[in-house]
């Protein structure tokens, strides 16, 4: 059985961001996620995901990088959810209060990305180096990352469905641009949204393997 949600909430410019915090009774690391466009931290993908991390032992921060104004106001203009400096500094500022919590303060931090997500994941590992071990983008765009993408030092997966063809084809981009170790691993048969049966069993199964080699005991 999944330990209980805990709700976190974030100072943030205009207002607050809120998350969700869960710790396992063994810990080997906490997982910090920027859900895509759109989206929020209610995302059953992104929840069924973090269960199966919860039972293979890691933490997880569900995150909204947006104010509840500034979502109502991105549901009309969508003038934020491609904004990746913005969400990228929300994601650092969640890796930086893991720091501080008492219960997660001696964990390793991955970061989980999917869509524009991705992209912020991507950022903030690289702008917290000694911090962020590893990074996971699920049907993202890491490519929006820009110049950060060569300054990440973080391990990066990189999942998507072998029938999002357009994002394959921007994730080997992405990946030609990373120096560090890298993986782009095809979901066979998932789309952009890892709908399909087993899909998401395979996400998970993938990031465990990634977590289990990449993050510090």
């Amino acid at each position: 059985m999944d330990a209980e949600a805990r709700a976190v909430r974030l100072p943030a410019d205009g207002g607050a961001v809120d998350g969700d915090l869960v710790v396992p009774a063994v810990v080997r690391g906490a997982v910090v996620f920027a859900h895509g466009s759109g989206s929020s931290r209610h995302s059953s993908r992104n929840q069924y995901v973090a269960a199966g991390l919860h039972r293979a032992g890691f933490a997880t921060l569900l995150m909204d990088l947006l104010t509840p104004h500034e979502e109502q106001v991105d549901l009309i203009t969508r003038q934020w959810r491609f904004d990746i400096s913005l969400l990228s500094a929300r994601l650092v500022a969640a890796v930086d209060h893991l720091g501080t919590m008492e219960e997660t303060a001696r964990f390793p931090i991955a970061t989980f990305g999917a869509s524009t997500g991705a992209a912020a994941a991507v950022r903030a590992a690289a702008a917290r180096p000694q911090q962020i071990h590893a990074v996971i983008s699920r049907g993202g765009r890491p490519d929006l990352a820009g110049d950060d993408l060569s300054r990440v030092r973080a391990p990066t997966l990189l999942l998507v469905g072998g029938e999002d063809h357009v994002v394959i084809e921007l994730n080997e981009q992405a990946a030609a641009q990373l120096a560090a170790d890298h993986e782009l691993r095809i979901v066979p048969r998932a789309t952009h949204l890892f709908e399909e049966p087993g899909a998401l069993d395979e996400v998970i199964t993938a990031s465990v393997e990634w977590l289990e080699r990449w993050m510090p005991q």
